[in-house]
């Protein structure tokens, strides 16, 4: 069974991103941060790589993905509560993001999510861990 996940995304300014990630409460790893790349921590085994597009295209010979074009990938996030999830929404667009949907009830999960300055959508959710309605 795999123990962390690290997911890597292409960003065109380092500095932009890290100040709206920190915005929203975010922390980084100083060990894997230099000029062309951030280790962003998402919990406590989940770590988001933003690497500076054109060292992020020595990882593949693909062409990189124009994420603010084309859905490359749906970042999903689970909240302790539809509270938290709102308030990283509010916070996401003070920092710059847009909200490409409106937020979803569907009974046992509620989601919203945003755009941040890259194009990366980041879907967050709380789910109703309770009995079934």
């Amino acid at each position: 069974m795999i123990e962390q996940i690290f997911v890597n995304l292409p960003v065109r300014n380092l500095a932009r991103s890290v100040d709206f990630f920190t915005a929203l409460g975010f922390t980084f790893n100083p060990q894997f941060t230099d000029e062309k790349a951030t280790c962003m921590i998402v919990g406590e085994n989940i770590f988001v790589m933003l690497l500076v597009e054109p060292f992020f295209q020595t990882f593949t010979s693909k062409p990189l993905a124009d994420a603010r074009k084309a859905t490359e990938v749906l970042i999903a996030l689970p909240l302790p509560s539809r509270a938290r999830v709102e308030e990283l929404v509010a916070l996401a667009v003070a920092a710059g993001a847009r909200t490409p949907n409106e937020a979803k009830d569907l009974g046992f999960m509620y989601q919203h999510g945003f755009e941040d300055p890259d194009g990366h959508l980041w879907e967050l959710f709380y789910m109703d861990a309770g009995p079934p309605r």
